[in-house]
Formats: structure tokens, sequence, C-alpha cells
């Protein structure tokens, strides 16, 4: 019988997975003040499993400087996740800082700014 491709419910249970350990690891292991309060917002898998997209957003720190940390200790996190998971292959890790906050504080604001002109108006 010839192996069937891994099923997308696999991919999503093992990222799901990924970010929680992500979000329990990063707090604990990178004890860095200048990288603010860190939130794993969504984990992307690559179909082999060989890479997975972090995405991340923070308060309180530069997005580009909490990427940079985070990229830069990727590999002690991949170290720590190969421990957790029990998966053939555990993927490299690549933060990304998720914009989507960031947007939608923005169209927030346009709507909010929006509205109040409508309102003058009438």
């Amino acid at each position: 019988m010839p192996r069937q491709a891994s099923t997308p419910h696999r991919i999503h249970r093992i990222a799901d997975q990924i970010q929680r350990d992500l979000s329990e690891l990063i707090p604990r292991e990178l004890r860095d003040p200048r990288t603010g309060l860190i939130t794993i917002a969504d984990v992307q898998l690559t179909p082999d499993y060989a890479h997975a997209r972090v995405y991340f957003t923070v308060l309180g720190a530069e997005p580009e400087h909490v990427a940079a940390v985070l990229n830069e200790r990727a590999g002690y996190l991949h170290s720590l996740l190969f421990k957790r998971l029990h998966i053939h292959t555990v993927p490299t890790l690549h933060f990304v800082f998720d914009e989507s906050t960031r947007k939608a504080s923005d169209m927030n604001t346009l709507i909010a700014s929006a509205v109040s002109n409508t309102a003058k108006d009438d």
C-alpha cells in the first residue's frame, strides 16, 4: 500500500502544538527585558515539516529587534522543541512579525475617523 501524504489535520495539530510550546518556552528561556511581551500569533508549517513560519506580536519593544533576537535564538528554541515534540522532523523556525494587528488598529482608526466625520456632517 503506498504511503499517503500527511493530512492537513496533522499539520494543523503540530503547528498548534508548536505554537503552545513556543508560547511557554519563549518567556521562560529568553529572559531579555528588551524583547517586551511576545505573543505567538500563528505557526505555519511547510508540507514536509522542514520549516515553520512563526508569526509573533510584541508589546513594549521594537518588532525588528525582537525578530532579530528570536531568529538568533531559533536554533536553541528548536532544540527545546525537539525534546518536547515526538515527531520525526522538528521544523527549522523562522520568526516573522505579524503585521495584521497593526493593520487592524490602523483600519479601526480610519473607521472611527470616518464615523466621527459623518456624525459632524449630520
